[in-house]
């Protein structure tokens, strides 16, 4: 009987001092983990997030970049973290949901290593072009790419990225061959583009300021909707491919087992921050929109992408292994 009562009470005291450490939370620098390099949209968000957070939560939010197999070493290093909320992964399309797909061997498992906090944003991924391609618009590009097959280069930031996805699902739905060049990160690529190295790519927060330069030109919007940064670009469904749709998006999320107050309190510090003028100001800049969700609802989401991109790369017979 004694043995019982002690039991209990040293889970009850157990219980306590966990919730106790959840509301101390953080108690010692947090580790936002970019699996991509530096310059990204992955990587804007999460700085902006960790500055906001160490603002309001009076510690250091630090912003680690730790890229290589397409987002795969960050999101591993943060799965097999201690879950105490002092090490978070800024995830993205790719590392959450696309990965599992094209890889046979996976370091993590997509859908059980990791807590969502919250989705951040989606981005807008625009296709564009250097100026010596001679193209203007989407159709003139499809016509030129069927009659030039395998001859037009996009660049990407890395195999399996947002931009890769976006090429990829354009050959499936259009009926066009063209050549996939990866880089190790999405600003490599685009800098190739702007140089002329390779033809073409999709985004829109790198390469914004080369098409209010002239240097690049804007063709489509891969998204469902037009950008309200450039709104007279039309979507690539308006444009000549009927039912095509890819966005970029962006989460926080935490190694699994992290304590829901935690999980909770930086969910909340997530929403706050995509409250910021200023952010939502550099957003619209970048074809942003910012999204803040709860974490089941980005638990949802990250489930119905996991299943809708592995239907897309098992029909295009994408493999990275």
């Amino acid at each position: 009987m004694h043995k019982t009562i002690a039991a209990l009470a040293l889970a009850a005291a157990s219980l306590t001092a966990a919730a106790q450490g959840s509301t101390d939370y953080p108690n010692a620098p947090v580790r936002i983990v970019v699996p991509f390099q530096a310059g990204g949209l992955t990587d804007i968000l999460a700085r902006a997030i960790a500055q906001h957070a160490a603002q309001r939560l009076g510690q250091p939010f630090v912003v680690e970049n730790k890229p290589g197999a397409s987002g795969n070493i960050g999101a591993d290093a943060v799965a097999k973290s201690k879950p105490d909320g002092h090490t978070l992964l800024m995830g993205s399309i790719g590392t959450n949901a696309v990965n599992a797909h094209l890889f046979s061997r996976m370091p993590y498992d997509t859908l059980k290593d990791f807590a969502p906090i919250s989705l951040v944003a989606s981005g807008t991924l625009m296709l564009v072009t250097h100026s010596s391609v001679p193209v203007t618009d989407m159709r003139s590009l499809l016509a030129y790419a069927r009659t030039h097959p395998g001859k037009l280069t996009y660049a990407s930031g890395g195999a399996g990225a947002s931009q890769h996805l976006a090429g990829e699902l354009l050959k499936t739905m259009a009926k066009i061959d063209i050549v996939h060049v990866p880089y190790k990160g999405v600003v490599q690529g685009v800098t190739d583009v702007v140089a002329g190295q390779v033809d073409m790519t999709f985004d829109l927060a790198t390469v914004e300021p080369h098409i209010r330069a002239g240097k690049l030109r804007p063709i489509a919007v891969a998204n469902a909707k037009r950008s309200t940064a450039f709104p007279e670009v039309p979507t690539i469904a308006e444009a000549g491919v009927p039912g095509y749709e890819v966005s970029a998006w962006y989460g926080l999320f935490a190694p699994v087992g992290t304590p829901p107050a935690i999980v909770k309190r930086l969910q909340g510090e997530v929403v706050s921050a995509l409250k910021d003028p200023a952010l939502l100001e550099r957003l619209a800049k970048l074809g942003a929109e910012p999204a803040g969700s709860t974490p089941e609802d980005l638990q949802r989401f990250v489930r119905s992408e996991y299943d809708k991109w592995g239907q897309v790369v098992r029909l295009a017979g994408i493999r990275l292994d």
